[in-house]
Parts: structure tokens; sequence; C-alpha cells
């Protein structure tokens, strides 16, 4: 205990860098343009090649945060990492956007035609240009089926395998700005840097999405053991292979998992270990809300399993204090019980609160009260009452379960609405953002 030293999140420095990428795009435009422009042409093209060059660099950190290197996904968080992700491609078609009608605009001034007689100009007469065109309505194809309205009432696997049209059009528009950037054609500085960038993100997304989970899986082969229903509608899965210890992965981490059959196989989606792994079986735990999950309960013993993994930062290194609170809402035990059993603490110092529907919705339960009893652990459960009413948990409730619960490190996870009234609970109950440590699983 005395040992313990936070993993420090490197977010702020990778937020720092990407800002120092941009501030050198811009630099490079700034250096290309000339002093003076005197036409309305001039300073519509001026504009179209910066959007055009701010879009290509944030396309390529875009592939990057595609690529799960364990440097992000460990730890800075998977959830963040997605949402860097959203973000950054919100951006980069919003300027790819600007990027096309500024430069049409300047070229139609230009030339004193019409914008539709200059599009079709500059697109059909130069293949690398209808090779953009094809690229960046794949880009714009995935923004629209990623956006928050549309992507809830699409089923997972067909989000998935349309946002893989991304590569696609990374790939058809890179060669333009190559081509027909004058930034690049006369400058042969910046086009290797800019090869260096794309080559970068291209190798590391080969290395971790391809070549990695290919060796996990070659060395641990694993196969479906069985299946065991903890709660209504929660099922385990036990999956056994080869010195699965040496998988690398933590208490409060997930897999994404990809089960070969009928059904299964063409998806991959994250689950969480629900206890530290053994040399010959890991488990994890899933609530069926969905046509994956649900169908999880009928998988076969001898099914084989792709894995790729482990992700998270909801981990032990997270830890600051040496006291702990872990907050778990429905399915949302399946990482808190792994923590619990491996968390370093000295007796009475762990407390894991367990908010469920009813008591028959406690999943993990005799294996929980197991635990606390072995290691001297505080074990509390929120179920509705009579008529269904419902425990709110406030900071009253958790500063009079834990009066020094501003002094804990708190892990959290559970569904979003609960989550969120645990989060605001904790912070009203004292406890520093930075002592909350949660990752959403939401897709």
């Amino acid at each position: 205990m005395r040992r313990i030293r936070p993993r420090r999140n490197p977010a702020g420095p990778l937020l720092f860098l990407a800002w120092v990428g941009a501030g050198l795009v811009v630099w490079q435009w700034w250096r290309d343009t000339p002093a003076v422009m005197r036409t309305s042409s001039d300073w519509l093209q001026g504009a179209g090649r910066i959007t055009g060059l701010l879009a290509g660099y944030l396309i390529a950190l875009v592939v990057l945060q595609m690529a799960r290197v364990p440097a992000l996904e460990r730890r800075v968080g998977s959830d963040r990492v997605a949402r860097w992700h959203a973000m950054t491609g919100r951006y980069s078609l919003s300027l790819l956007a600007a990027h096309i009608v500024l430069i049409l605009l300047g070229y139609a001034a230009e030339a004193h035609t019409g914008v539709v007689k200059q599009a079709l100009d500059v697109v059909l007469h130069d293949p690398d240009m209808i090779k953009a065109t094809i690229g960046t309505s794949a880009l714009i194809l995935v923004g629209v089926v990623s956006a928050g309205a549309l992507r809830r009432r699409m089923r997972y696997e067909a989000w998935y395998y349309l946002h893989l049209l991304t590569y696609v059009g990374v790939y058809l528009t890179f060669w333009h700005q190559l081509s027909n950037g004058s930034d690049f054609a006369a400058n042969p500085v910046a086009r290797s840097a800019w090869y260096v960038l794309y080559g970068s993100a291209a190798a590391l997304l080969v290395w971790y999405r391809l070549l990695v989970p290919l060796r996990l899986n070659l060395r641990h082969r694993m196969r479906v053991e069985g299946t065991v229903e903890e709660a209504p509608g929660v099922v385990s899965v036990l999956i056994s292979g080869r010195r699965l210890h040496r998988l690398g992965a933590e208490s409060g981490q997930f897999f994404r998992w990809r089960f070969l059959t009928g059904g299964l196989r063409w998806s991959a989606n994250p689950y969480s270990l629900s206890a530290p792994p053994r040399p010959d079986l890991v488990r994890i735990t899933v609530k069926a809300v969905g046509g994956h999950s649900g169908a999880l309960a009928g998988l076969r013993p001898g099914t084989r399993v792709w894995a790729e993994g482990p992700y998270g930062a909801m981990t032990a290194a997270r830890r600051s204090r040496g006291k702990v609170l872990l907050l778990a809402g429905g399915v949302g035990i399946t990482p808190m019980r792994s923590l619990f059993e491996t968390l370093p603490a000295a007796p009475g110092d762990l407390t894991l609160l367990y908010r469920a529907r009813a008591r028959e919705d406690l999943a993990f339960w005799d294996e929980l009260t197991g635990i606390a009893t072995e290691r001297g652990a505080r074990l509390v459960h929120a179920v509705n009452g009579p008529g269904g009413a419902r425990p709110e948990i406030t900071s009253e409730s958790l500063r009079a379960m834990l009066p020094d619960v501003a002094l804990h490190d708190v892990y959290l996870c559970g569904p979003p609405g609960l989550a969120e009234e645990m989060y605001s609970a904790l912070r009203g109950a004292g406890v520093p953002d930075r002592r909350i440590h949660h990752e959403s699983f939401q897709f």
C-alpha cells in the first residue's frame, strides 16, 4: 500500500502535441501564402487551402485514434479516445466541406464561370480528383451514419461495417492532397512530413488492429468452455485457452470478443472480464440487451473465440488513495467484481455498493459475499423496495454510509442514467473529479 503511485494520464501531453501539429500546418500554409492577396479569388482559394490542410491533418488523427494503440486505450481510456475520435471526425468533415466549397468558389471566381461547371471541370479532368470525390463521399456517408440520432437507430454491426469505409475514404483522398495541393507540390519537406504522418498512422493501424490480435489469438487459442446464468438475463461465458494469465489483462479491463459461430462471427463487441484470468480460463459476463448479447447464452462449448485487447484504463493503476469505494449498477458489476477481488486494500478500506432492481438481479452475490468475508471488505446492496420504491444514491446517503467518502478513490460503472446520478452524488459528497474513475461502454 505504501507503493501506491497512480499512473499518470497522458491525455494532456497528447492534446498539446495535437495542437502543436495543427500549429505547424497553419505555419506551413502561412509561409506558402502570398503576402498580398488582391482578388476575392485569392482570398477564397487561400481559405480553401488552409481548411483542406487542416482537414487532412485531422483525418490522419482520426485514423490514429482508430488504431487502438495501448498508450491511448489503456492509459487515456477507451471511452475518452472514442470521444476524441468522434469530435475529430466532426471537425475534419466540417473542414472538408468548407474546403470543397471555398476552393470551388475561388476557382469559379478566377475563371468567371459557374460553380457547378467548375466542379465538373475539376473532377472529370483529373484522375486523383475522381478518387478524391469517391473518397470524400465515403467519409461523408460515415459521418452521416455516425450522427447520434441515426446511429441510435442502427444495429451496432451495421454501423461498425459502414464505419470501415473510413479507411477507403482516407486512402482515396490522400493522393489528391499531394498531387493537387500547392503546399506540397514544390516543397519536398512538407511532402515528406505528410507521408510520415499518414504512414505512421497506417503502420500503427495495421500493427495494433491486425498483427497484434493475430498473434494473441494464435498464441492463446481460445474456445467457449460453457455458459452460466448469473441472474435473470445475465449470463457468464467461460472461455478456455492456453496461458490465459499472460494475456496482459488487469481487473477492470475488457476485450472485444468475436465468437466464430453463425450470426456472431461478423461482429466484435466489448465485454469486461468478471474475474481475474486464470492460466486456463477467463470469464466475461453479459446482460442480454441486444441481438449479440442475447445470443451468447446459446453458445456451444468448443466454439472458437477471437479476442482483441485488453483495453480500458479503469484499473488499479488509477488509484491514488488507500481507501476505495466501488459503485456498481446493474451489469456494471462485471468489472467491479474483478476489482473487488484484486485491488490491494487493508481490512475495512474497501467498500462495494451494488445497485440493482431486485435481490434476484444481484449477480455474483455469493461470490461477492465470500470475497468480502475473506478480505475484510464491506459489501452493501441497494435494491428497490416493496412496490418498486427506488432507493436514491445521494451525497447524503453516501456520507451516511462512509463519513470519509471524500478521502476515497471511487470506481464507477453502470447504465448511463444511474452512472450520472452516482457521479453527481459523489461530487456533492466532496470527492474530487480526479479520483472518480469510470468508463462508458455505450456504442
